[in-house]
């Protein structure tokens, strides 16, 4: 197997266990590269990023997780949700397992936002942050944490009596996420396939419908501005010129000489339209390390 090859592997943590996709061998390279997805996404929304990245630096380790509830990683069993701040400890012991040499970290969307406060609570361990369409943790006014609470409960409880809804074909189901994400189907179809599961004679989506409940809890301002100013590697801001408006408006202090912001032809999922630039913008940061 070379360097270039996309293995499938899984790591076992607390709750179940954690599938991947990837390329080369963290105890042979000098720099493990790990790729975090958005919501609702998979370890797939990475692969055409991570094939150009190692064409052209193929001793690096790079792998992209599925996070628990998404992808073929383990649903948590009842009644346990999916709060922000567990994606960390989930992400924790899976670096436990394969203990890089060296770690840098790329997240897309909620995977930016785990990244970031990752990189926070263990700078000892990052040496290099990629935010592709986030920047920090979510954040709201304190104002609005009784009504979150609210109306995060009965979220749930709208999830528990909503039945499932099967697909008839595949292709319904490419066609309802690439309108959904305003891409053409052929980008976001390897998420799709990872994403879906065929039984009794139906397609279905493969993500845990428990995601779909509202936070019970959003930081506020001043505790997301804290981790923020926690972060001490090189880290680089990427967002998609058709991307979501509210990340164009800088919510942070960025420290210059650590962090830039760099703005690509595409939407919120800008990776998947222009992996070749994504590559050369994190192999950037790599070089950095």
């Amino acid at each position: 197997m070379t360097s270039q090859v996309i293995y499938s592997n899984r790591y076992d943590v607390a709750n179940g266990s954690i599938a991947s996709l990837e390329i080369g061998t963290p105890s042979t390279a000098a720099l493990t590269v790990v790729f975090i997805h958005g919501w609702l996404d998979n370890a797939a929304s990475f692969t055409s990023v991570m094939e150009a990245i190692a064409q052209e630096l193929p001793q690096l380790h790079l792998i992209a997780i599925d996070l628990p509830g998404h992808g073929l990683s383990s649903h948590k069993k009842a009644p346990f949700y999916y709060p922000f701040h567990d994606y960390i400890d989930d992400i924790y012991q899976v670096l436990n397992e394969i203990s890089p040499n060296r770690l840098m970290l790329v997240g897309h969307s909620l995977g930016a936002l785990i990244a970031s406060c990752y990189s926070a609570a263990f700078p000892e361990q990052v040496s290099g942050l990629v935010q592709i369409e986030g920047h920090g943790p979510l954040s709201e006014a304190p104002l609005k944490s009784v009504d979150r609470l609210r109306q995060g409960v009965l979220s749930r409880q709208r999830q528990r009596r909503k039945p499932s809804r099967p697909l008839a074909t595949l292709d319904d189901a490419i066609t309802l996420r690439a309108n959904a994400n305003h891409i053409a189907p052929a980008l976001i179809q390897p998420i799709v396939e990872r994403g879906v599961e065929y039984k009794d004679g139906q397609w279905h989506w493969r993500y845990d419908a428990k995601l779909k409940c509202d936070s019970l809890y959003r930081m506020s301002q001043e505790h997301a501005d804290i981790i923020m100013q926690s972060i001490r590697c090189p880290q680089l801001i990427v967002l998609g010129c058709d991307g979501y408006r509210d990340l164009k408006h800088n919510r942070y202090k960025l420290d210059t000489s650590l962090a830039k912001i760099e703005t690509i032809p595409g939407g919120h999922h800008c990776h998947l339209q222009s992996p070749k630039r994504i590559s050369e913008l994190i192999l950037g940061v790599v070089n950095k390390i």
